[in-house]
């Protein structure tokens, strides 16, 4: 990583259908249906609506054999429907589901922790992928590591990168160079963390592969957004990643022209800024600068307090050049001006080029200056990039699924019927997860939890615990 500038990290190419990410090509972006990967027109609907808004990868559940055998007659009724879109396989649990889905989708994520430690198993899905020109991702999760490696490790940045190397090496043992890898985590800062070690261990092992970038169960709105910029900002900045995805709870064509807003905000980054102490600097190890311990959005900053504001085209590494070289503590805030009319715009854009200065520690206090905005807007604007960022918590946070073909129930709806309900309290994460198979697991610190546990029925959480099991959806919420 280079702290003076902006420079991609160097990938290899790995072809998906008609789409070919890393090589120095420019980041793709993608998402994910959530319809029943068993209804063949729904799906194919949606897929070609995800296309049509510009994502031209397109992820579905095959949480078993039936729905991944289904994407044979998805695929084919996306490609009547004139659409060329690169399909994609999310596997949970059972290698047999990837086995079958290997036939017909141009790339297959497997979970290593959810994935059986067979190594026969895996080898014999890479041979699948070889013979038919299909990659693979392996897909690590923070919220569901295999128990071997949390035993040891934890739900930590380096038990998830133990977790991603073991099979990263089983495919390079292999011969086998189309893989795509990705550590995903709904907190930003074990998100970040994970996917800068991640690229730390492969180049120290000669490893090129490209990168998926992604938060979890970020959310929806304004808030949703700006959490998934603050953690693929901070790692774009960073150079790192070759295609991303927004996850949203709402229509998933909504995660594109978020996700693209992104890739082309980072398409170029010039200025260099030398760092003469850069050892201050860690890049996966949190460490505060000054002896604050709530950052401060702009209204609340007191006389004199020193502002640092960026003025040129990588604001990200102009501010950190800036603060790494002060030679006090003394508390130090970051401006910003953005010109745009649309809040969230401007949201996203400060959130990926000032998120990463409180996910590191270094800055006090953030100012945004967008003269086209109303100052209520902006505020809100400058607390979710700080709450985003773990920085400061102002409000309460859901740590929301965006649903896909496992969702037992109507999450966009529930999740604005939660909101409406329990937005006044404060300091309180709620994860609304659709299902069991990353939901206690990706929410593991939020302070409640409602999760799909069947049909029409939901398990509640109190922090790890379960306390209401299987119980009516109609009455779960009250509870």
């Amino acid at each position: 990583m280079d702290l003076t500038q902006y420079r991609r990290r160097a990938t290899t190419e790995v072809r998906i259908g008609g789409v070919v990410i890393g090589g120095g090509r420019p980041v793709a972006v993608q998402s994910m249906t959530n319809t029943d990967t068993n209804d063949t027109e729904a799906s194919a609907a949606q897929v070609v609506r995800i296309a049509r808004a510009g994502g031209r990868i397109v992820r579905l559940t095959a949480q078993g054999p039936r729905e991944a055998e289904n994407l044979r007659h998805i695929a084919r009724r996306v490609r009547e429907l004139g659409c060329d879109a690169a399909l994609v396989a999310d596997i949970h649990f059972l290698p047999e589901a990837a086995a079958v889905a290997a036939q017909y989708a141009d790339k297959v994520r497997i979970n290593p922790g959810n994935y059986r430690n067979d190594r026969g198993q895996f080898a014999a899905l890479v041979e699948l992928c070889r013979a038919r020109g299909a990659a693979i991702r392996i897909g690590v999760n923070h919220g569901s590591l295999s128990k071997r490696v949390f035993d040891r490790w934890g739900d930590t940045p380096q038990g998830m990168v133990v977790s991603a190397m073991e099979y990263l090496r089983e495919c390079r043992r292999l011969g086998f160079d189309q893989v795509v890898v990705s550590m995903k985590s709904s907190n930003t800062r074990v998100m970040v963390a994970a996917y800068r070690l991640l690229a730390e261990t492969m180049e120290a092992e000669g490893m090129h592969y490209p990168i998926h970038l992604g938060v979890t169960e970020a959310g929806n709105g304004l808030e949703g957004r700006v959490k998934s910029a603050v953690g693929i900002g901070a790692l774009l900045a960073d150079g790192i990643g070759d295609t991303i995805r927004v996850s949203l709870t709402e229509a998933p064509e909504n995660e594109i022209p978020v996700a693209q807003l992104l890739a082309d905000h980072f398409r170029s980054r010039e200025g260099r800024f030398e760092v003469r102490r850069p050892e201050r600097y860690s890049p996966t190890e949190y460490r505060r600068r000054s002896t604050v311990q709530t950052p401060l959005v702009h209204r609340e900053f007191p006389a004199g307090f020193r502002e640092l504001e960026a003025l040129s085209a990588n604001p990200t590494a102009e501010l950190r050049a800036a603060i790494l070289d002060l030679d006090d503590r003394e508390p130090v805030a970051v401006c910003r001006r953005y010109e745009d009319a649309s809040a969230e715009t401007v949201a996203v854009k400060a959130a990926a080029d000032l998120g990463l200065l409180f996910l590191d520690g270094l800055a006090d206090g953030i100012r945004i200056v967008a003269p086209r905005l109303a100052e209520a807007e902006i505020e809100r604007i400058e607390l979710a990039i700080l709450q985003a960022a773990r920085a400061r918590m102002s409000r309460t946070e859901y740590i929301a699924c965006p649903g896909c073909g496992r969702t037992l129930y109507d999450l966009e709806r529930t999740l604005e019927r939660i909101e409406a309900r329990t937005s006044h309290l404060r300091n309180l994460r709620i994860g609304v997860m659709g299902c069991i198979v990353n939901g206690p697991g990706e929410m593991a610190d939020a302070d409640y939890g409602y999760v799909g546990a069947a049909s029409g029925r939901i398990t509640l959480y109190k922090g790890r615990e379960i306390v209401e099991r299987n119980i009516p959806q109609e009455e779960a919420l009250d509870r």
